[in-house]
């Protein structure tokens, strides 16, 4: 094990912003990790685990120990006759990942391509795309208490999965779902994710965009690997990727209003993107009430709303004035004022703001 310091962050956080971490440990197997629980000054120290770096804002340099996740390792667990069990290590690098299941012939997976981030980054967001969301391919993970070094085995129910949540966004004096699970943020490291991929597949083409991509496509029954491929292209041409516009995805969740306080909306916004959920309640297209408030391709300093997608906030910073972490906070608040204002919705961030 060894503890690197003073270690510049600009290049493990998809937004690009320049931060320090003062304590720095690489992980690349369950063992280092052990080994930090063992040590008594590491073991004592309050810690930050960071994978891909994809869904994070950086605003200072960090004080607590930096945990970079980076064990590699993918392999099929298991076969039978309705569905394969596929499992990554954490550090795995999500989009490849999904590639690899592809290329072995286990579908399921293609409508989360070029998500960015790592596998063990992925159960902790849920994270979701053109109709597909990662507790519809979960099977369990592994993971290890940071506290007691337990290994420990998760299944869906003790993840407490929701709307880009699960119990690794919570403390531990938080309960969540019917589970009434403890939550586990700052007090457990996923180290590998399984996932079950039914063999009885069928293309998931609701969404929009995709939709739209088949019937151009006159295909009547489009493969696993031609979905990878729409998705692929849908979000080239909409959404900045971070090697080239830093940015950490989406920036706010798409909030869930009541069918009538949906109804109050549209009879003052006639042309709000909603879409009715099955428990009877609406969810409303972030994405769309931020540019009805004029913020497409505004900035606050080096910040700004990227002009294809309002959802997207990014670095327009450079090498003489960097974007900072605290304008790209000071341009969401910003963006929730004015979205309150205007609709009396309060916009919920989707990344870790550290």
């Amino acid at each position: 094990m060894i503890v690197e310091q003073n270690i510049s962050l600009k290049k493990y956080n998809t937004f690009g912003i320049e931060a320090k971490a003062l304590r720095l440990v690489r992980l690349n197997s369950e063992e280092d990790l052990l080994a930090v629980l063992r040590d008594p000054e590491l073991a004592a120290a309050p810690k930050f685990i960071l994978g891909g770096g994809s869904n994070i804002v950086i605003t200072a340099d960090v004080k607590p120990v930096v945990l970079k996740v980076e064990m590699l390792g993918k392999r099929l667990v298991s076969e039978d006759e309705k569905a394969w069990v596929v499992e990554a290590y954490a550090g795995e690098n999500w989009h490849e990942f999904v590639r690899w299941t592809l290329d072995n012939g286990w579908p399921g997976l293609e409508n989360l391509a070029m998500i960015p981030g790592s596998v063990g980054a992925t159960p902790v967001q849920n994270i979701g795309a053109y109709g597909v969301e990662l507790q519809d391919r979960f099977e369990s993970l592994d993971a290890i208490n940071l506290q007691t070094s337990e290994h420990m085995r998760l299944e869906a129910l003790h993840c407490a999965f929701g709307y880009r949540d699960s119990v690794f966004k919570h403390g531990p004096d938080q309960r969540m779902g019917a589970s009434s699970s403890m939550g586990l943020a700052g007090r457990a490291l996923i180290t590998r994710v399984r996932f079950r991929l039914p063999k009885a597949w069928r293309a998931e083409t609701g969404y929009t965009d995709i939709h739209k991509r088949v019937v151009e496509s006159g295909l009547t029954q489009p493969s696993a690997m031609q979905i990878f491929d729409m998705v692929c292209s849908i979000r080239k041409a909409k959404l900045p990727q971070p090697e080239l516009v830093g940015n950490a995805g989406s920036f706010f969740k798409n909030p869930t209003v009541t069918a009538d306080q949906c109804a109050d909306i549209i009879a003052r916004e006639p042309k709000l993107v909603h879409y009715q959920l099955s428990n009877g309640e609406f969810k409303l297209a972030a994405a769309w009430l931020i540019d009805a408030c004029g913020w497409k391709g505004k900035s606050v300093g080096h910040a700004g709303v990227y002009e294809k997608q309002a959802l997207i906030l990014i670095n327009k910073g450079g090498p003489s004035r960097p974007c900072t972490g605290g304008e790209v906070v000071t341009l969401a608040q910003a963006i929730q004022t004015s979205v309150y204002e205007r609709f009396g919705i309060r916009l919920e961030i989707e990344p870790v703001v550290v």
